[in-house]
């Protein structure tokens, strides 16, 4: 009865900041509320589907050809399941120090709880310096991955301006949206990234199978360890989609039904990346291994020029899906997160887009980048720093007895909860992080011997006058 009270309660004051806001809005437009000002799960749902495939959706195949098709399609299910178990370990924590400082009378309406935050209030400053770092740098490489991809994409329709030159102009693009205020303002941006998602991942398996097999296709994959590890790691980045978890979750109205929307989410990208990364490796083989992205394989058509355009848009709101908790820092760190105006606002936050326009002209290694980001960074933010964090918070009896969220009894509650913990975090240091770091690093610098930092153009076919 004492649980189910303390539920109770803590469910009231979720929902009662809902319908306070809900009555908040009430003057404007039924229009501007349907399109801009979105908390439900369906919301929630939209946004960790669209936002946790994006543009690895085209490095897939390439990491299939690392892989080989049995590994890859093996990685894609462990990793998934993985990815969905840490965002289960976020929500919980999330809740649990959402509902400490509730109880403290801390208003957190004008305010977005972010994970480091969590950190700070559950470990401490220590846990908080550490969260920051990991998760602040993903996000930044994260945000710098989506420029690349839009370059890289939008050069297979018109390759009269290089890379390079395309990676400025969409760069300009991207610093939009710093006007974008919140997680709950990508109401019709998410459902749209969605949509846009779902048609490339099926064009890309009907185009490939249409297509049919290479003349004297191969498929050696794994061949080497370096490109076997660094091609999981991928897929560890794949489903690594956690750095803006908290932020998804503080804009939803029931954040407490988080952890079975990512469950669902999951299961749906699943549907894209599976057949989507086994039909082009299929047709394409090992001819993947020096292209990297998906659409340089395929012949040019309109639908492939459709799924072209879809996913510069989509990349554009993942920029905005990885860049806005770094504004939220930024805004926090110069005090200027409360501010009611937009445009000051929006005009402070310019300064954190000009290191990743930066970085993204540096780096131009569309599907290398992934791997060593998912294994130096997404394999400590997504994974490892929660299951630590999950344990270290529920270590003793009094903090399991008082506990908002306990496990469920089907995993062996907590005894099966910290096992699982200590085999995720065995399991992604040594294999993601360690043989994981050391292929992708190897890989990354091979890059950099080949093409160079700075490159123009990096995988481009021969210009056609």
């Amino acid at each position: 009865m004492t649980s189910e009270k303390v539920e109770t309660i803590v469910a009231g004051n979720y929902v009662e900041m809902d319908r306070e806001e809900e009555n908040s809005s009430t003057s404007k437009s039924k229009l501007s509320r349907f399109f801009w000002h979105g908390g439900s799960v369906y919301d929630a749902w939209f946004s960790c589907s669209s936002n946790q495939v994006a543009q690895v959706l085209l490095t897939l195949p390439y990491s299939f050809s690392q892989l080989g098709m049995l590994s890859g399609i093996i990685f894609q299910l462990f990793y998934g399941l993985l990815g969905s178990w840490t965002a289960y370990l976020i929500s919980v924590l999330y809740v649990e120090y959402r509902t400490r400082k509730e109880r403290e009378k801390v208003d957190f309406r004008n305010h977005v709880i972010q994970w480091f935050e969590v950190l700070d209030g559950l470990l401490g400053k220590h846990w908080r310096n550490i969260g920051l770092f990991f998760n602040c740098t993903f996000l930044l490489f994260g945000s710098v991955i989506q420029l690349i991809a839009c370059a890289s994409n939008i050069y297979y329709i018109n390759d009269n301006l290089d890379k390079r030159t395309w990676t400025y102009i969409f760069g300009a693009c991207c610093a939009t949206t710093v006007f974008i205020p919140s997680f709950h303002n990508y109401r019709i941006w998410s459902f749209l990234g969605l949509l846009m998602t779902t048609y490339t991942a099926w064009y890309l398996t009907i185009a490939s199978l249409h297509h049919g097999q290479v003349e004297g296709v191969k498929h050696s994959g794994p061949s080497t360890m370096v490109l076997y590890f660094t091609g999981a790691t991928n897929i560890l980045y794949t489903f690594g989609g956690h750095a803006v978890t908290v932020e998804i979750m503080h804009a939803m109205w029931k954040p407490q039904k988080f952890k079975t929307i990512y469950l669902f989410a999951t299961l749906y990208v699943l549907t894209l990346t599976l057949p989507s990364a086994s039909a082009v490796y299929w047709a394409f083989g090992d001819l993947l291994l020096n292209h990297s992205n998906a659409f340089a394989l395929l012949p040019r058509t309109g639908f492939r020029d459709t799924a072209v355009i879809l996913m510069l848009i989509h990349q554009f709101i993942t920029f905005g899906f990885a860049c806005t908790p770094l504004y939220f820092v930024w805004e926090k760190f110069i005090g200027m997160h409360n501010t009611k105006s937009l445009y000051r606002r929006a005009l402070a936050r310019l300064p954190v887009v000009i290191p990743i326009w930066f970085l993204a002209i540096i780096f131009p290694f569309f599907g290398p980048i992934n791997s060593t980001v998912g294994s130096l960074l997404v394999s400590f933010t997504v994974y490892i720093i929660p299951a630590l964090a999950h344990m270290i918070t529920f270590s003793s009896p009094s903090a399991r007895e008082n506990a908002i969220e306990r496990p469920p009894s089907f995993l062996g509650g907590w005894g099966g909860s910290f096992s699982i913990n200590i085999f995720v975090v065995g399991w992604v240091l040594v294999v993601g992080f360690g043989f994981g770091g050391w292929a992708s690093m190897v890989n990354f610098v091979h890059q950099i011997k080949t093409f160079g930092v700075f490159t123009k153009c990096y995988q481009c076919p021969p210009h056609k006058a």
